[in-house]
């Protein structure tokens, strides 16, 4: 299957062996990528800070290709009249072939007084604590022992600066697989990776070190490209423009579909609120909600525009098994339909989840309470006729899987997500800190979007009932995933612009969502 616009995320091995075609194949000189990598940086840069002239700026190079890109940063810096400091960690005789030529390029434009060794951390701080913007080029994707010596000084320096940092490719000291610190690793507030986007800046402490990820093209031909076997991408926004259906003028209601959410309980009506709100303000045409009937006015007192019918509950004011039939029919005259926001554990109610999951014949998501129903019971997703799709949280995930923990979950999210989607003929979408959606072909798609900020009550009901609104227009199931999840994940962070992440909420989500949708599309 095509993902058209998404990006491929590849290894550090993969990323080496397409820069390696392109210089003997292609026939571009690896200087030339030098080149474009470090112009891309100083362009980062530059949207950063505005105009470089007179600003500061320190850079730090290693003896690798890393530093080369340091070095090209440094010389064109140098010609926008920005006051630069060169930091090596190895003597000239010492660099790479191509970092060799871009040093000395550098030395012929600038002079030898722009670069200085580095000796020791005191000797450093002074500058740094003076810089508007400190450039990490010390250690790239190479890297695969733990960081000692003067390059763990040179990093230590760096962070406890604490200015404006912006790693080169990826932060010192990051796996460029896997995200993990080797020994100790640059805390960036910027990356910008060259070509594609490396798996480690996706997972792991390297969510963290990262800071916001950016990506130059430096010329890597698109067929090498496509002949990389990668089965994991990055959603992107021009992705997201290709899967919302468009608002025809001879368009009604009806064309939008009618989105189904079994949800609620007593003391948990917000939770169907927000998942029903949330399909609407996605573009779905009609939405109603089936909720216990004793919480069936509290419910209708939230909504406007959102429809919806009470249904047999427990003396506990949950849904009821008496109820499976009516929501069997309730079921069947839905384009798409979410179950699970807010319905409780109870065992009358874990049954009936148990008995509708048994039964699904259309498109679906399964979310909180459903996947609490599932837990020991994932061989159910067997009986659905549609591979449905799955929100879990990290404890979700645990439950579902059996002997897990939501750290071990956590340590590897792809693995986890990817293999449980193959072996349940399901979609997956593993909540959290760069949220991972898996699908039963193997594929899996990693979001950039979203912030702390959204971890906060809610915010999960508002991800399943924008991936039902998408579902109920008729968008796939991979797509409306995709697209579902890069959406709520904007929108937190245009909230999050205003508002910042202390206060954020999930409401202000969905208040977002049509912003999130409008930059999308002038993107």
């Amino acid at each position: 299957m095509k993902y058209p616009a998404m990006r491929l995320i590849v290894t550090a091995a993969q990323m080496q062996a397409l820069d390696r075609r392109t210089i003997e194949e292609a026939g571009v000189p690896g200087t030339m990528l030098m080149e474009r990598a470090g112009a891309g940086v100083v362009t980062s840069l530059e949207q950063q800070l505005g105009p470089l002239r007179g600003k500061l700026i320190t850079i730090l190079c290693g003896k690798g290709n890393n530093g080369g890109d340091g070095f090209v940063v440094a010389r064109l810096l140098h010609k926008q009249r920005a006051k630069v400091h060169v930091f090596t960690l190895a003597p000239a005789a010492d660099l790479s072939r191509d970092a060799a030529r871009m040093y000395r390029q550098l030395i012929r434009t600038a002079g030898k007084a722009i670069v200085k060794p580095f000796s020791s951390t005191s000797q450093l701080q002074t500058i740094l604590s003076d810089s508007d913007a400190i450039i990490d080029a010390l250690l790239g994707t190479g890297l695969a022992t733990p960081v000692t010596g003067r390059y763990a000084e040179a990093i230590d320096g760096i962070n406890q600066a604490q200015r404006l940092t912006v790693a080169v490719d990826l932060p010192s000291g990051i796996h460029a697989d896997t995200g993990a610190v080797l020994g100790r690793a640059v805390k960036a507030d910027l990356t910008v990776t060259f070509g594609l986007p490396k798996l480690g800046l996706f997972q792991n402490q390297g969510i963290d070190h990262a800071g916001r990820v950016e990506i130059v093209d430096i010329g890597i031909p698109p067929a090498y490209v496509d002949a990389v076997e990668s089965r994991i991408r990055l959603i992107t926004a021009p992705f997201v423009r290709t899967v919302v259906p468009p608002r025809r003028l001879s368009s009604h209601k009806g064309t939008f579909g009618h989105a189904g959410i079994i949800a609620g309980s007593v003391g948990k009506t917000g939770a169907a609120a927000m998942a029903a709100q949330a399909a609407l303000r996605i573009g779905a045409g009609l939405v109603t909600v089936a909720i216990p009937a004793s919480v069936n006015d509290v419910l209708e007192a939230k909504l406007l525009e959102v429809m919806t019918i009470p249904m047999p509950e427990t003396t506990a004011r949950t849904l009821s098994r008496a109820a499976l039939d009516r929501l069997k029919d309730f079921i069947n005259t839905r384009t798409a339909v979410a179950i699970g926001p807010g319905l409780s554990t109870h065992p009358e109610t874990v049954a009936l989840v148990q008995a509708l999951v048994r039964q699904l014949d259309r498109p679906s998501v399964l979310d909180a309470d459903a996947l609490n129903a599932l837990a020991g019971r994932a061989a159910l997703l067997a009986e659905c006729a549609i591979p449905p799709i799955l929100t879990p949280h990290p404890g979700e995930m645990a439950r579902l899987v059996t002997k897990s923990s939501a750290q071990s979950v956590n340590e590897d999210r792809i693995g986890t997500a990817t293999r449980f989607a193959q072996a349940h003929r399901c979609y997956l979408v593993l909540k959290g800190a760069r949220t991972v959606i898996a699908g039963p072909d193997g594929m899996a798609a990693i979001c950039p979007t979203g912030n702390p900020g959204m971890a906060t009550a809610g915010t999960g009901d508002v991800l399943t009932g924008m991936i039902t609104g998408l579902l109920a227009q008729g968008v796939a199931s991979w797509e409306a995933a995709c697209a579902a999840t890069y959406v709520h994940g904007l929108a937190g962070d245009l909230a999050a612009e205003t508002i910042g992440q202390t206060s954020l909420i999930a409401r202000d989500i969905i208040d977002h969502i049509p912003y999130a949708l409008t930059n999308i599309g002038s993107a």
